[in-house]
């Protein structure tokens, strides 16, 4: 049986998940919702991966969301329950302990558009297509992306996009701030390590408090914010990294950090 999501490490210190649905436009069927949780439990409890890439398999589609084949057949309680696990996985990632970036290489739609909202990085080929197309099936997004995407680019925009359920191009995606780069179907790949490599550089337990303080501030007030990047920022001071930093900056070289 030919597995749903392709995982490999680089560098020792990244991951790169691909969904390997081609056929199916790598839609979001519970086998591969398997599987990709399966494999965010195995990046979260191996200390070595400091950043993951998510992707697609073909330059047509990185994820068409949910698969409506499969739900076809499901009840309404069946139903709920298959959005209620894409919700619940799109979470996992953004609760990834790491840096995740997602390489949206084809058309990003519904659940796979929430996919990559829950990423901390989008970075887009030219030729995609990105949308919440749910309101065109008589439905809402039901996996964050009311809540992620408003968050991202603003109530206003968000409205638009969701109410009249069309894909953007890449280029207005860009231009909204639903993705942070845009880089040719050749290159996208590319790009993310490159990404991924600057990333991991840098001290892992930093990256993990930086990730936190962000994510978690950006739900409150600014007071209440700065407190929790103050108590995230007292997290790196006692690191046997923290002094690597300097004693590298001292000697003019490189540092060389263990997560520690």
């Amino acid at each position: 049986m030919t597995a749903l999501i392709d995982y490999q490490t680089m560098d020792d210190h990244i991951a790169i998940l691909t969904l390997n649905r081609p056929e199916a436009m790598n839609a979001l069927s519970k086998g591969l919702l398997d599987e990709l949780n399966e494999y965010i439990r195995k990046i979260n409890a191996d200390s070595n991966i400091r950043c993951t890439i998510i992707t697609g398999s073909s330059k047509k589609a990185f994820c068409a969301g949910a698969d409506l084949k499969e739900r076809k057949g499901m009840t309404e309680e069946q139903v709920i329950e298959a959005v209620s696990y894409i919700g619940n996985t799109v979470t996992n990632i953004e609760n990834m302990k790491m840096p995740v970036i997602a390489a949206v290489n084809g058309a990003a739609f519904g659940g796979g558009l929430e996919l990559s909202l829950a990423c901390d990085i989008r970075i887009a080929a030219e030729s995609a297509k990105l949308g919440l197309t749910e309101t065109s099936l008589a439905i809402i997004p039901g996996a964050g992306g009311t809540q992620r995407l408003t968050r991202l680019i603003g109530s206003g925009q968000a409205k638009r996009l969701i109410f009249t359920a069309k894909p953007v191009t890449s280029d207005e995606a860009l231009t909204l701030g639903m993705i942070e780069h845009m880089t040719s179907s050749e290159n996208l790949l590319q790009e993310a390590i490159e990404t991924a490599q600057a990333i991991v550089r840098n001290g892992p337990v930093a990256l993990r408090q930086a990730k936190a303080a962000i994510n978690q501030g950006s739900q409150t007030d600014m007071t209440t914010g700065l407190s929790i990047e103050y108590l995230r920022y007292k997290e790196t001071v006692s690191t046997e990294d923290r002094l690597e930093g300097l004693q590298a900056f001292t000697e003019k070289r490189k540092p060389v950090y263990q997560g520690k």
